[in-house]
């Protein structure tokens, strides 16, 4: 496929034009930097600077680079004198101008002095760091941040350094941050960070932080249909924008079409489809109406030079993923080589779709997803969709922390993983109590392969087999040597070979059997009890797992007929309706969350296992020997999938609720969750096999038509999550780092966020304890409504809720109420979990909040909860 060439692009959508935004700065007639862009992260070509009139007579050539020309007045520049003054130099000027000097002194010349008074023994390689500023602080003769912050790194260049073969490179600007907080990202080297300390206006510096990106069915398996409910109210989402942060898209997938859509894109929408490698305005539609990518962060902070794909186009598929089961349209015949055929949509099949690529096959680090987030703030979108986790750090330097408040201040709504079992990771990810952190769970479809012995006996097991169907009839192998399917298997005979017993997981088995190139397999396993059946999306040699009852009868039959037993397999079924169905999925990650252990995370559960997505057509889907299998779709799990699902319902709400804060959206979904299976009991945890408790699940399992009316809604604003932190024994400097503004206030700490939820921590075993909470409700059912309540407590525990009743005679009505939790405490019990519902007289509402009670084993919490 050709690569485009850069230039500026057009493409008309209804009367909404896609451009690239304008890169070239104005001057001003005053020794400051401007430029005119749109808000929010642009390509970063130098701003320019323009001198007073007057200025330049003063000056000889040698003080300006050879890149400079004199503009001065109101005289007209010729075509071959306009070059344009670079802000990144300004210093070189500044400190051949006296005039302007003291204007800067505070700011240049402090910076110079500290590192020249520095050790050579300082220095050392530089890094990409996120710099978090006071904008408030900005000097009055910068007319913007970008201008400010060049010029502070632009200190940094032309301080006579002393010289060092650690250095490679010279301290350079990334990223501006306007949206997500003021400050921005550059490579610099911890001297020069240790310099920045002392400039006005700084806050804080944080080092990057690695960062891990983490349906025919699913809208169907969540009781999504186009009768009644969630999708004909919010008409399917038109017209909602999603911003999926994540490794691009394949825009040639048909789930991005845009068959059936309004051609018109919002007015509101700010963004544009950047052209790159292999990728140009016109692969976006009214389905992509944007594409934008960042990787500035990950180019410094690796030895890579170069990106394998510089432009938005997906080579991992994890976008290609995420965004077709968010917001994918429609797509007839989908299938993965015949399993889960059907018609595949996303959740939310009439929304927008708006991708930031910031994870690489090289890598993904956070300031270039910051910048991500900034500018899906900036271009406007309705949800943001973040299926990526990164190292776990304290929330007061957590910069998705950072970016995420600042993306629900603007009425963003942010669905987020909770992350997935990995090395070094003990808790969920994502937990800010301003965005829906969402787990993975399973789903009642099952993917088939049937063992037909000598025409007789059929059983039915479990597979993903992709490859071709043995021919005929097979010999059955069974004998107790290679039935523990290890590397003795390298010498069986032909035939289909049976493994039962042994230390060796389902999944070693499987590769082995593989490896071994057999015709095929046999694996004797207890579903109920196999973890693994979350996570094998894939099966390179013709196998089956069978439960031990049919394994029973498979024997018996050998054993009546051992010397003519023989079986043919049948692969590509797919069965629905599996009973005791949804699970927790074996994968997920526990609550609470260690950014703030005191609200309940997760949120809830969404679909996650086993997947069917939109994936690019041209990289492999795995590599058998030298067949490598390629396909429009493939079958994939992971909270990161589970995560779109909820972004997808998310979409749903905004488009029939518009005026819902996102706290309103929230607490529809966890509130309207569903804590049973289809058999009407409790979910169970895949990892024990008992029923999963809410720091698994969260609420439950969404129900995105229960939440289009949940009855009553538990709102909050920004102020009242500045309160929780505020309890948390952050100082006033800390809360600023997080929320990245100085308008709230700490006069009224709390921890009793008006959260739909409720959750105690205690530190000492057998402790006795009260705890109070309050909150509010707001009526967004039936105008008149009387609801009573119910309580399931936690064991050995003492809840008393006031008023039992709480009465409305309109929409839009607030009605607050008390529970107090009184625990006798038991050594033994580190987790206790319960419910409060509020349930409407008539039976038409149900509004549901988990309760937990544990103890902090990690010593989490901070101030009190």
């Amino acid at each position: 496929m050709a690569s485009t060439k850069p230039a500026k692009h057009h493409r008309v959508l209804g009367s909404t034009v896609l451009t690239e935004p304008s890169k070239t700065p104005s001057c001003t007639r005053q020794l400051v930097c401007s430029r005119t862009e749109p808000a929010g992260v642009g390509g970063f070509d130098p701003p320019v600077l323009t001198l007073p009139k007057g200025v330049g007579a003063s000056l000889t050539k040698a003080h300006w680079p050879v890149n400079f020309k004199l503009l001065s007045g109101k005289k007209q520049r010729s075509d071959q004198e306009a070059q344009e003054f670079n802000c990144k130099s300004a210093q070189t000027i500044l400190m051949s101008i006296n005039v302007a000097m003291s204007a800067f002194s505070h700011l240049f010349l402090f910076a110079w002095f500290l590192l020249a008074i520095q050790p050579k023994a300082m220095l050392a390689d530089r890094a990409v760091y996120i710099v978090h500023m006071d904008a408030y602080s900005m000097p009055k003769a910068f007319v913007n941040n970008h201008c400010w912050f060049s010029s502070i790194i632009a200190s940094l260049k032309s301080t006579n350094l002393p010289s060092s073969d650690n250095y490679t490179s010279s301290p350079s600007l990334l990223y501006v941050y306007n949206q997500v907080f003021k400050g921005f990202s550059a490579f610099l080297s911890k001297y020069e960070v240790e310099a920045l300390k002392k400039s006005p206006g700084y806050i804080s510096a944080v080092g990057n932080i690695t960062v891990f990106p983490q349906t025919t069915y699913t809208p169907e398996f969540l009781s999504l249909n186009p009768t009644t409910g969630l999708w004909p109210a919010s008409s399917y989402g038109t017209d909602v924008i999603v911003g999926v942060l994540d490794s691009g898209i394949w825009p040639e997938s048909e789930s991005f079409k845009d068959t059936d859509m309004t051609l018109k894109v919002p007015e509101k929408w700010k963004g544009t489809c950047q052209i790159g490698q292999d990728f140009n305005s016109s692969m976006c539609n009214a389905k992509l109406i944007g594409a934008r990518y960042f990787n500035k962060g990950l180019l410094k902070h690796t030895p890579v030079k170069k990106v394998s794909m510089n432009s938005a186009r997906d080579t991992l598929g994890h976008g290609t993923i995420t965004s077709s089961i968010a917001v994918g349209n429609y797509v007839n015949d989908a299938s993965y080589f015949g399993y889960a055929p059907g018609v595949a949509k996303g959740v939310a099949p009439k929304a927008r779709l708006a991708i930031y690529k910031v994870v690489w096959e090289e890598g993904a680090v956070s300031p270039d997803s910051i910048a991500g987030i900034e500018q899906a703030i900036s271009d406007q979108v309705d949800v943001i969709s973040l299926s990526m986790v990164q190292e776990s750090v304290p929330i007061e330097r957590d910069p998705f922390a950072r970016s995420t408040f600042s993306a629900m201040e603007k009425g963003i709504f942010v669905s987020a993983a909770a992350g997935n079992i990995a090395p070094g990771r003990t808790t969920v990810s994502n937990g800010y109590p301003w965005a829906l952190t969402v787990t993975a769970s399973t789903t009642d479809r099952w993917f088939n392969g049937i063992l037909d012995i000598d025409g007789v006996i059929k059983i039915v097991g479990w597979s993903l087999y992709r490859g071709s169907v043995p021919m005929g009839s097979l010999p059955l192998v069974y004998n107790k040597t290679l039935s523990t399917c290890g590397k003795i298997l390298l010498e069986a005979p032909p035939g289909i070979i049976i493994c039962r017993g042994g230390s060796l997981s389902v999944l070693e088995q499987l590769n082995h059997l593989s490896h071994a190139g057999v015709e095929g397999g046999i694996i004797v396993v207890k579903f109920s009890t196999l973890e693994e059946m979350d996570v094998i999306e894939q099966m390179d040699c013709a196998c089956i797992l069978i439960d031990p009852s049919d394994a029973e009868v498979l024997f018996r039959h050998m054993e009546a007929t051992p010397s003519m037993s023989s079986a043919s397999l049948i692969f590509q079924q797919t069965n629905l309706g599996v009973k005791g169905m949804p699970t927790f999925a074996s994968y997920g990650l526990p609550g609470p969350s260690h950014s703030i252990p005191c609200i309940l995370k997760p949120d809830v559960m969404a679909p996650g296992s086993l997947i069917l997505s939109a994936w690019p057509s041209n990289v492999p889907l795995s590599d058998q020997g030298v067949n490598k299998l390629y396909n429009n779709f493939n079958i994939v799990s992971g909270t990161s999938v589970a995560c779109p699902h909820a972004s997808g319902v998310a979409a749903l709400l905004k488009g029939a609720h518009p005026e819902w804060s996102s706290a309103a959206v929230k607490s529809a979904i966890i509130t309207t969750a569903i804590p049973l299976d289809n058999t009407f009991k409790p979910i169970r945890d895949n990892k024990n096999y008992q029923a999963a408790s809410p720091l698994s699940m969260g609420a439950g399992q969404i129900d995105p038509n229960q939440a289009l009316d949940p009855g009553l809604i538990y709102d909050a604003a920004p102020q009242d999550y500045v309160n929780l932190l505020c309890s948390m024994n952050f100082n006033q400097r800390q809360i600023f780092d997080i929320t990245g503004s100085r308008k709230y206030s700490c006069s009224k700490p709390s921890s009793d966020l008006n959260y739909p939820s409720f959750m105690v921590l205690y530190r000492t075993k057998g402790e006795k304890f009260e705890r109070s909470f309050r909150r509010t409700v707001t009526n967004v059912g039936q105008d008149r409504a009387n609801y009573t309540v119910t309580v399931t407590g936690p064991k050995d525990s003492n809840i008393t809720v006031s008023p039992q009743i709480l009465s409305f005679t309109e929409k839009n009505q607030k009605r607050s109420y008390t529970v107090t939790i009184k625990y006798a405490g038991k050594r033994k019990v580190e987790v206790a979990y319960g419910d409060l519902a509020w349930e409407e007289e008539n039976g038409h509402y149900k509004v549901r909040s988990p309760i937990v009670i544990a103890f902090d084993r990690e010593r989490m919490s901070r101030g009190s909860c």
